[in-house]
């Protein structure tokens, strides 16, 4: 039996998010498989790690983690033939060990998803699901990702970047960059997922505001020109060489809002779901488009996916302009909350299948990995 290391938790404002996602959508469908070892490893949010199976349970989070986090060991990772987790037990002198076939990671935002721990895992050796550490970089940095997309000739509404530092130094150049964008205006920080820290303004009195709350995440803003006549939409895709798609999702939002924390994680749970609605209540699926344009949102995903070099899965998310029918790139998830899975259940892939094909992947792209030269002998220190 394969021993599985979901990792979440982390240094993050996406948190908690993280912990519900990885309780919800990885941990629970693999083991209901049967087909694995789950390992549940949670990152405190001052970077320590834990190894726990009492970490499996929402109700340690919601009262106890502090307590649990000042008596429990901590976790020591070893990095011999791979990876394993050591941690001291109960009985004086002796540890726990336990060797991982295959990493998890469900961590959103920094030090996680923005491909950090992607390359602890690389260097290790071990096979991890999702996207390598290039492509979990530049999807995480919104101003890299637009420009690697727009390389491709990939559409994307008008925008500029610059870094906070920048805007204290000296701020009229900034503004008068923005000037040149039509309002409204989304201020967003470049590097960092769940909608937090995002402005919508509408007028240049908001401006300033929206660019200090941008700038106390992130050391990187981008503002971005709003779409006119907007259906804004998110398509979660899945596999390495050969990505599929899985159905084009309509948030549900109000004409002059936009998809933010609340709308993804909280108002759903007051509102509940049905059978059209994604897990928190908050999407159509299939989005209400014309057949066209559905395809070539569809198709635009699938483009956006291998542009970025994104592998094992990712969400895509796309702005339409219903009137003109142009659809504009927006952003790429590499590590969507949830997964996505009620998306992939209306498709039909239940959860556990979700989760299984995402380990599959992992193991396949890591063999490919495995058959590429990385040494090259040479005779270059005889000289010395």
């Amino acid at each position: 039996m394969k021993t599985v290391a979901v990792i979440f938790g982390g240094r993050s404002a996406e948190h908690d998010v993280s912990i519900i996602s990885a309780l919800t959508s990885v941990i629970k469908p693999l083991e209901l498989t049967g087909q694995y070892r789950v390992e549940a490893i949670y990152i405190a949010k001052d970077g320590s790690w834990y190894w726990d199976d009492r970490l499996k349970d929402i109700a340690l989070y919601q009262s106890g983690i502090e307590d649990f986090c000042q008596k429990a060991p901590k976790v020591h990772l070893l990095f011999e033939d791979g990876l394993t987790l050591v941690k001291s037990s109960q009985f004086a002198g002796r540890k726990m060990y336990r060797h991982i076939d295959v990493a998890f990671p469900v961590m959103h935002g920094t030090y996680g998803e923005d491909g950090s721990l992607m390359g602890l895992l690389e260097m290790a050796g071990v096979p991890y699901v999702g996207c390598g550490v290039s492509a979990a970089a530049v999807a995480m940095d919104k101003v890299l990702c637009k420009q690697v997309t727009g390389a491709q000739n990939i559409p994307t509404a008008p925008w500029v970047w610059f870094l906070a530092s920048e805007l204290e130094r000296n701020s009229k150049p900034i503004l008068a960059e923005i000037a040149a964008l039509k309002y409204p205006l989304f201020v967003k920080p470049a590097r960092l997922g769940s909608s937090i820290g995002i402005t919508r303004v509408t007028d240049s009195a908001q401006l300033m505001n929206a660019l200090e709350v941008a700038a106390h995440f992130d050391d990187k803003i981008i503002v971005e020109q709003a779409v006119a006549n907007l259906f804004e939409v998110t398509v979660p895709i899945m596999g390495n060489d050969q990505p599929v798609a899985a159905l084009v999702e309509q948030p549900l939002t109000k004409p002059d809002d936009f998809f933010d924390f609340d709308a993804k994680y909280l108002q759903g749970g007051k509102k509940g779901s049905s059978a059209k609605t994604g897990s928190q209540g908050y999407s159509n699926i299939p989005a209400d488009l014309p057949k066209a344009l559905y395809e070539q949102a569809q198709s635009l995903a699938l483009q956006v996916y291998r542009a970025v070099g994104c592998s094992g899965t990712a969400r895509v998310d796309l702005l339409i302009d219903t009137q003109t029918e142009v659809v504009y790139f927006n952003e790429v998830n590499p590590m969507p909350g949830s997964l996505y899975a009620h998306n992939w259940r209306q498709k039909g892939i239940s959860g556990h299948q979700l989760v299984t094909e995402l380990i599959r992947l992992a193991f396949e792209r890591h063999a490919a990995r495995q058959r590429l030269e990385t040494t090259f002998q040479t005779n270059f220190l005889k000289q010395f």
